[in-house]
């Protein structure tokens, strides 16, 4: 099921992007296209190119392991109604190791079975900052039992980086690209 927004903002065509934006795209494309994300955030270039590479500090070269960070950014799309999220994040986390059943368990959540421990303490980290803005103290000392200092600030970074990113997709109806996952329900 997609979800169905209206596109407010529509991507920046190629006849209206000027050197900056077509610099700033050129690293980011995948099968030689744009993504609607990149070419519809370019339109405030500045801003798009420190969050470019925020995001790609988390998504390429963080310290969490691919597998754990794809189970938050997936747990906070589910949450956000985030379609374009989920559904390039589906495809992402394949790659990552997330097979179709570990997929379809995020969406039903931490006490799903099947999960090892420190899947179990991501994904409620995940609800816990979704809910509370602030990972409860048993779901910290799990997820402390397991991650170094790094890995446990990127935790939060992740799932707000993801939060802010549907957030934004959602209001300006970014669309998903053709063939990527459906939003899931």
């Amino acid at each position: 099921m997609t979800i169905q927004r209206p596109m407010r903002i529509a991507p920046l065509p190629d006849e209206g992007r000027d050197e900056k934006a077509t610099e700033l795209l050129a690293p980011l494309q995948v099968h030689g296209r744009d993504l609607n994300i990149f070419a519809t955030l370019v339109r405030h270039p500045r801003l798009f190119q420190r969050w470019s590479a925020f995001g790609g500090t988390l998504l390429g070269r963080g310290e969490l392991a691919d597998r754990h960070r794809e189970l938050l950014v997936l747990r906070t799309a589910w949450h956000c109604r985030a379609d374009y999220e989920w559904g390039q994040h589906v495809r992402i986390a394949g790659r990552a190791g997330l097979d179709d059943d570990a997929v379809a368990r995020v969406i039903e959540g931490p006490d799903a079975p099947g999960w090892s421990p420190i899947e179990t303490a991501l994904l409620k980290a995940a609800d816990e900052l979704h809910g509370a803005s602030c990972i409860g103290d048993a779901t910290w000392d799990a997820l402390a039992s397991e991650l170094n200092e790094r890995q446990l600030i990127e935790v939060c970074m992740v799932v707000g980086q993801y939060h802010l990113v549907a957030f934004t997709l959602n209001s300006l109806g970014v669309q998903p690209e053709p063939g990527t996952a459906p939003f899931p329900g």
